[in-house]
């Protein structure tokens, strides 16, 4: 969902970089083959997350929600030499996709993939973060938060994406709506921690980046 009027918002796409080659390729594949391509970041958002990765220059990153890679690849941009992405999807069918443009990219030595249920691998992997990502089920992003605040290093990022739910976090709440009801008490947490400072931007659905002290 776009917040901003179409012509302003293709304005602002149009002035921005471009997507590399592997990513206009990996969106191609994923709307042919793949349901809901809509999930995909996207060039301009993914463009944020690349600016925004090598601002940071992280060494290690978690990307919860890998899809078909293409937010990852675009994290990937901006590691250091010696960084390590780790993402994690429950979707094995998705693993043959992920891996073949993870390989094709110059990132193919930096990229950890893990299938499964994030809730169970997270606590098993025994690293620090500089930044996380989490783009995953909207019902568990609660739990994600808890599980990853112990991990990160101070100064590090976290993003969360679909914060703005096509609108639905302003509207009126459906009491059966759990995607929502957790998003909207997940906001307000990001806002409220003492341990961080938050923005959320308007930027397609929602995107928050929030600064571990």
């Amino acid at each position: 969902m776009h917040f901003l009027p179409e012509s302003i918002d293709n304005y602002a796409v149009e002035h921005s970089q471009k997507e590399p080659a592997i990513l206009k390729e990996l969106t191609r594949e994923t709307w042919q083959k793949v349901l809901n391509p809509r999930m995909l970041s996207g060039a301009f958002q993914g463009r944020v997350l690349s600016m925004i990765s090598k601002l940071i220059q992280p060494k290690r990153i978690l990307e919860i929600g890998t899809y078909t890679g293409y937010s990852a690849l675009c994290l990937a941009e901006g590691l250091r030499n010696d960084g390590l992405l780790l993402t994690i999807d429950k979707n094995e069918e998705l693993e043959e996709l992920q891996t073949k443009y993870f390989e094709k990219s110059e990132y193919k030595d930096q990229i950890k993939q893990y299938v499964g249920n994030a809730i169970e691998i997270i606590p098993q992997i025994e690293e620090r973060f500089d930044m996380v990502f989490i783009d995953a089920d909207k019902s568990n992003y609660l739990n994600y938060f808890e599980l990853i605040i112990g991990k990160m290093n101070s100064g590090g990022i976290i993003l969360s994406d679909n914060v703005l739910w096509s609108g639905k976090v302003v509207e009126e709440l459906n009491p059966k709506d759990t995607d929502t009801k957790v998003l909207l008490e997940y906001n307000r947490l990001l806002n409220e921690d003492n341990r961080l400072e938050t923005v959320l931007l308007p930027i397609r659905d929602g995107l928050t980046i929030s600064r571990v002290k």
